[in-house]
């Protein structure tokens, strides 16, 4: 009994090896140059405890990007044409936003696994949206889903115990990070794919997601919170995250602008300050080189 227990193991790993890096994980093929391009790839995973009573996975994973891309608009909009690249996941599939508790600590790993897959799902609403936003203006956006891929990423928050229990089967089954780094490659380069901002790549292919991460309204009042949870801006009022039945975002009298006004790219001294302050710090710091790229 061991030993086909322990022969099923080898074939599934064989076969799981095969399918993430030679069928769902091929290179991309003709990818142009990143020369003469400016292209913004964000994406990060993160979990673990604050003491400040927010979401971190969402902050880390959706709002810490949505407010560097703002703060880079400007330069994005004079080097166009322009891309922006949000790393997102399959795991987006299973997300579900819940606006009344949208910024809401998470505890336990059964939240966080949540957790995770909503801020995914953001990250694809986000593409979506900004896509639509920034329509005309030279800068398209993609939301690349990069695969299961063993980096440091994988585990550093494992127990150390586990870990060298764990390596052999991340070796096995995940993909080397020059095999995730495809999508997002070829989302930043690829020529002709400008008709297809603010869709979902996977393994260098366009592919459908499901209803939550094509519906309009939810990315636009999402685009609104992250808005005022980054300090761009009042976004959606405080009371609306609350309110299980917010005022509908697309009447007439809720503005949906086109792009960013000057005052929502730089933050109000009372809003989410210290995060706005770091973000600029960086931007300032990264002119020089832009300017000689």
């Amino acid at each position: 009994m061991e030993a086909l227990l322990l022969s099923v193991g080898l074939l599934l790993g064989a076969y799981v090896l095969v399918y993430y890096n030679l069928v769902k994980g091929p290179p991309c093929r003709g990818i142009a140059s990143l020369r003469g391009r400016t292209a913004v790839v964000t994406g990060i995973s993160s979990c673990g405890r604050t003491r400040e009573p927010f979401n971190l996975l969402l902050r880390v994973n959706h709002i810490g990007p949505f407010l560097l891309t703002h703060l880079l608009l400007p330069r994005l909009k004079t080097c166009a044409p322009s891309r922006v690249v949000v790393v997102s996941s399959a795991a987006h599939s299973r997300g579900r936003l819940d606006f009344t508790r949208l910024d809401c600590p998470v505890v336990g790993w059964r939240q966080e696994l949540r957790a995770y897959a909503d801020s995914k799902l953001a990250n694809v609403l986000f593409a979506r949206e900004l896509a639509t936003q920034l329509e005309g203006t030279g800068i398209t956006c993609y939301a690349a889903h990069p695969g299961p891929v063993n980096s440091e990423l994988f585990l550093r928050h494992v127990p150390g115990w586990l870990r060298p229990l764990l390596r052999p089967v991340a070796w096995l089954v995940l993909r080397a990070p020059r095999g995730g780094a495809q999508t997002p490659l070829y989302c930043a380069l690829q020529e002709g794919i400008e008709p297809l901002s603010g869709r979902y790549f996977a393994n260098c292919h366009v592919e459908e997601v499901t209803p939550a991460a094509r519906d309009d309204r939810a990315a636009h009042r999402l685009w609104e919170a992250s808005k005022r949870l980054a300090g761009l801006g009042p976004g959606e009022g405080a009371e609306s995250d609350e309110d299980p039945q917010p005022e509908d975002p697309y009447s007439p009298s809720s503005p949906h602008p086109e792009e960013p006004t000057a005052s929502e790219l730089y933050p109000s001294p009372q809003s989410s300050p210290d995060l706005s302050k770091v973000m600029r710090r960086i931007l300032v710091k990264a002119e020089p080189e832009l300017q000689t790229s």
